[in-house]
């Protein structure tokens, strides 16, 4: 099957009971026993441990990264907090890419560095530093590409190459362009995780992760964790997201194609003094975006005259753009990441890899593009 069909069809088969054609919600704690020589012989005990919707999705998920298996999670950080526990121990070290979504740098600094583990955060586009940055405790490459929010890319076959080369396992954070636009693994990448709260879903609704292995080991590490840890998706996070990925191409397709006309306006304008967009000629890694996915994505980010309290007049004066935290919905939103999805990072860091502090981040959505181009015009000329 291909993408369009396995999105809709993949891994869900009609209710064999009554025929349904959606995949039931199985809304229950445990599961009965047969008897105790017969325990676990239709495959379920306890929902912690696995929910037959949620496995559902865990198979759908790996059919289109292209994996062995899946884990499913409560949310994406606790998809990435996993990929830590499987991987990292006491006095290990990990690299990590220096522009991240800023949930993941409060996680490894804040917290994983109370027991013990070491990061650092290298610029990953280049293989180079990536190897520069390995030591002989290193036990995880974790790299975000394209990054939020600057979208710097990462080679994911040149980063994987040093992986490999080290023994080390080399995990993809492929939220911004999914399976439908990346496929991390079949470029070298051990493990592919996702915030499914964001195109997966694509409607606002949820919030999810889920971490795709490329082998059977790699899968049983996570796996254990998500049980140990109890950090599991819910039957009704999995049951909408099943049915949201079903639009994924369809939604990314066009919400790519609006965001490149919204960067094309912004390009032009002359109130603005940055625009970043991988469908850009002038974006920086506009030939490795071409190389490496099939699409370009949804996300860009510009800057304007008057730096920080400019752009904040912006945001503020949009009135069919949503400020809010999210990204990858049918909606389009605008984002501040210094005060809202990097405030957690130091200002210092920031600074180093070009979070600015003027820096305006859009997920374009599915609205029609003529309109969110006439919202930003308004707000541009307001400002």
């Amino acid at each position: 099957m291909r993408f369009r069909t396995k999105q809709i069809h993949g891994a869900v088969e009609p209710d064999p009971t009554t025929g349904a054609i959606l995949t039931p919600i199985h809304q229950s704690t445990t599961f009965v026993q047969p008897s105790v020589a017969e325990y676990m012989a239709k495959g379920y005990s306890y929902s912690r441990t696995a929910n037959p919707t949620v496995r559902v999705w865990e198979d759908k998920i790996a059919l289109l990264e292209g994996g062995v298996d899946a884990a499913a999670f409560g949310t994406g950080m606790s998809a990435i907090n996993a990929v830590f526990m499987a991987f990292l121990d006491a006095g290990s070290h990990a690299v990590v890419s220096d522009v991240a979504y800023g949930g993941t740098y409060r996680l490894a600094t804040k917290v994983f560095t109370r027991f013990g583990v070491e990061f650092t955060f290298a610029d990953t586009s280049d293989a180079a530093a990536v190897e520069a940055a390995i030591g002989p405790n290193t036990q995880l490459i974790l790299t975000e590409t394209p990054a939020n929010p600057t979208l710097k890319y990462t080679d994911i076959a040149a980063v994987s190459e040093v992986a490999k080369a080290h023994g080390i396992p080399h995990a993809v954070d492929n939220t911004f362009l999914t399976p439908y636009y990346q496929r991390p693994l079949e470029l070298g990448a051990d493990l592919a995780i996702h915030s499914t709260t964001k195109y997966m879903d694509g409607h606002n609704a949820t919030v999810g992760g889920s971490v795709v292995s490329a082998t059977a080991e790699l899968h049983e590490r996570v796996a254990f964790v998500q049980n140990a840890t109890g950090s599991i998706m819910s039957p009704q996070v999995a049951w909408l997201t099943l049915q949201g990925v079903k639009t994924l191409s369809e939604r990314m397709d066009r919400q790519s194609d609006n965001a490149l006309r919204v960067a094309r306006f912004l390009e032009a304008h002359p109130k603005v003094t940055t625009v970043r967009y991988p469908g850009l000629e002038s974006f920086p890694q506009h030939d490795l975006a071409k190389r490496q996915a099939s699409g370009f994505g949804a996300m860009l980010w510009f800057e304007v005259e008057g730096g920080r309290e400019a752009g904040i007049r912006i945001m503020d004066a949009v009135r069919l753009w949503t400020l809010a935290e999210n990204l990858g919905s049918v909606e389009s939103l605008v984002t501040h990441p210094v005060t809202m999805t990097h405030a957690d990072v130091d200002e210092a860091e920031r600074a180093r890899v070009g979070i600015t502090d003027g820096l305006v981040r859009l997920s374009v959505g599915l609205e029609d593009a003529e309109d969110l181009i006439e919202d930003l015009a308004q707000a541009l000329e307001n400002a």
